[in-house]
């Protein structure tokens, strides 16, 4: 199983070279979005990575009223646009109603529908209709292998799912990462690891949600190893002033050499699956 860009030569496949999706969780501003993408673009083109930015327009989930949400859907799309245009790069975003994955998939090349959302028939059928791939993440609260109907869902709207671990609920404010989610899945699409949102801990900090980033690596690391389509990881200049999951975003400076590590165990694993 595969899934292929329509504009770009990026390929996702769980027997494929890595493919990086990564990107600051909300859109803040044009210029730091851009300064962003050319950023990872670089250092994903060093290590012959496929490369897919992504950032949020509308953080519809917010644990408080008061947190930052982003530009919405008009400003948030128009410069998802001129990221796309200026950096050269595919663009990704989530959308949360089957109206904002009409609008989105005439600007994106991935549509992402979050975990919270992952079950709703008329999302996912919209989704699928827009002709791009979809992200699907698995929602905190399902078995992997649940995964395969909201497949099916995105099938059915007309099209290409991908299927993201995202960390599933462990008792109260915390989620655990299950490494057999990733072969599981990878029976129904390709597989994307979310090395920076399984690290949350949701409502933790009071009105915001924590977290640990030291666990990105030794995480991503792990799931690479089992042999998988994709990473994401959100990233920003500065992680403590990122406006959403500062406690999980990663420095941006630390971006190449952790690709170079994930990078020498993907091409190990996958050159023992060829041979």
């Amino acid at each position: 199983m595969e899934v292929t860009l329509d504009r770009f030569p990026v390929t996702f496949a769980n027997t494929a070279p890595l493919v990086l999706i990564a990107g600051p969780c909300v859109l803040e501003d044009e210029a730091s979005a851009v300064a962003i993408a050319e950023r990872l673009r670089d250092a994903a083109a060093a290590l012959a990575l496929g490369f897919v930015f992504k950032a949020s327009y509308d953080k519809a989930n917010r644990t408080s009223l008061e947190s930052f949400r982003g530009p919405g859907l008009a400003r948030g799309l128009a410069m998802l646009g001129k990221v796309r245009a200026r950096a050269g790069v595919p663009v990704l975003t989530d959308v949360h109603s089957p109206d904002e994955a009409r609008a989105a998939g005439e600007v994106v090349d991935v549509v992402q529908v979050p975990a919270f959302l992952f079950r709703q028939p008329d999302l996912l059928l919209a989704a699928g209709a827009t002709r791009r791939p979809v992200l699907l993440k698995k929602g905190q609260f399902v078995a992997p292998a649940d995964m395969e109907h909201a497949a099916a869902k995105v099938r059915a709207g007309g099209g290409r799912p991908l299927l993201c671990e995202r960390g599933t609920s462990f008792g109260y404010r915390d989620l655990v990462v299950d490494m057999r989610a990733l072969a599981t899945m990878a029976r129904f699409a390709p597989v994307v690891f979310d090395a920076t949102h399984a690290l949350q801990k949701p409502g933790a900090q009071g009105g915001t949600t924590g977290g640990d980033r030291a666990f990105a690596a030794p995480l991503a690391r792990a799931a690479v190893a089992v042999g998988i389509a994709g990473l994401f990881f959100e990233v920003h200049p500065d992680p403590a002033r990122a406006r959403s999951d500062a406690s999980t975003s990663l420095p941006l400076d630390d971006i190449p050499a952790l690709l170079a590590e994930v990078v020498a165990i993907d091409r190990a694993v996958k050159r023992g699956e060829s041979a």
